[in-house]
This record gives structure tokens, sequence and C-alpha cells, in this order.
């Protein structure tokens, strides 16, 4: 049954995965099926309730692969870690079928009481780069969601969620390129950069106003030069080099 098992995550790999180019290739160089084998081992000494051996072996996947996965975390059949490295599971972490997770992610915990406290993810659920799913929160069978994204809510199935904190995304949004596996998203809701670009928009406003009563005031007969060489003195089109 193991054999059958790890075959069978072979085939996700080449399925997932255009860089594989054989199979003597996957089984030496991929640690995310090298972590997977041994959760399988971990995860039946668990369930034997040989729970510290079950950790040593973790212990030792994890040193091997750079993957965290704890043996109590339930996985699916044909579950994919692309590259793997910094990759967190926790105990109470329930995971469906044909999931794909990239490198970073981390499915973990709010709360140290016992008991259910870490995401339950569904069938062909994929997990950008970075991202983090916390808490007992459950992510629908065919979500996406975006990397570095900080989900803290439900994802219904089929939906693509992105930023800090993850939000849905609207269907113009999902064909314009909302799912990211590896960069950084492009909804991040940084409250700095949006916080600038208001800055900008109004001083744009503010300069345009007092053009206005400058011109005026001129018609009017009023020296202006030196209030024009005032405000010339500031741009506020040079705050464009912090927001970039």
């Amino acid at each position: 049954m193991m054999f059958q098992n790890i075959r069978e995550d072979i085939r996700s790999v080449f399925d997932r995965d255009p860089a594989a180019r054989n199979t003597f290739e996957v089984l030496t160089c991929y640690p995310g099926l090298h972590a997977r084998v041994f959760h399988r081992m971990a995860n039946t000494l668990w369930l034997a309730n040989l729970k510290w051996l079950a950790r040593f072996l973790s212990h030792i996947a994890r040193w091997l692969t750079g993957i965290e996965i704890h043996p109590g975390a339930t996985i699916g059949r044909r579950f994919f870690i692309d590259h793997g490295m910094g990759v967190v599971i926790g105990e109470t972490a329930e995971i469906g079928d044909d999931v794909t997770l990239y490198h970073g992610v981390t499915l973990g915990g709010t709360s140290w009481q016992h008991g259910k406290r870490h995401p339950t993810l569904g069938n062909g659920v994929v997990v950008g780069a970075g991202a983090k799913i916390l808490g007992p929160i459950t992510i629908g069978d065919g979500a996406k969601i975006g990397s570095n994204a900080v989900v803290v809510k439900d994802v219904p199935a089929g939906a693509t969620a992105a930023g800090i904190p993850a939000r849905i995304l609207v269907e113009e949004k999902k064909s314009a390129g909302g799912f990211n596996a590896y960069g950084i998203g492009n909804d991040q809701n940084d409250p700095f950069s949006k916080a600038i670009q208001g800055l900008l928009g109004h001083s744009v406003t503010v300069d345009q106003r007092i053009e206005f009563i400058l011109q005026q005031l001129e018609k009017m007969g009023v020296r202006v030069d030196e209030e024009r060489a005032t405000a010339d003195k500031f741009d506020p089109k040079h705050l464009n080099n912090i927001v970039d």
C-alpha cells in the first residue's frame, strides 16, 4: 500500500512540476516527496500511540527536508509540496486530496487550547508561496490562496483569496492575475501605500485649486510671483519615490 501511494505521489509531481524529468530525479531530489513519505510513517506511529517516536521521526524529516509536518496532521492522496523549504503543518490540520503547497506556507493555529486549532483544506486547493492559513477555518474544494496571503476566515469552494488580511477576489480580478503562486500578490492591502496614494491625490487637487486662485488674483492685478515660487519648492510627485 505504501509503495502504491509513493507511485501515486510521483505521478502527481510530474503532473504539477514541468521541471521534473524522470522518476529517479523525483525520488532523490524532491524534498516534498521525502517529507510526505516520512509523514506517512510518523502518522502511523502517532496513531499507534507511539507519540515520542512519531515526533522524533518528524523531527528528523524536518532536518533533512526543511519541511515540518506534525505527525498528527491528516493528509490526503496526491499531496504535493513544491520546493518545500519553510512549510509548517500543524497537528490538527486536515488536508484533502490533490492539494498543492508552495514553499513557506504555514497551516498554523491561533489558540493554545487543545482540540481543533488548525485549518482544513478541501480537495484540489492550491496555496501560494509564503501564505499563512491560521486557525480552525475551512478552505473549500478548488480554492486558491495567493502568495503571502494571511487567511483567518473561511474561503468558499472555487474562490481565490489574496492580500493581508486575505479577501475573496471578484472574477474580474482573478482573470487579471489575482492568484500568484510565487511572488508578491497583486493586492497586499498595504495601508502605508494606500495612505501615500491618498495624499498624492489630495495634494494634486489642492495644487489645482491654488493655481486657479493665483490665476484669478493675477487677473485682478495682484503680483503673485513670490507665492508661485513658494508653491513650486514642494512637488508632491516626489512622493512617488516613497511608494515605489
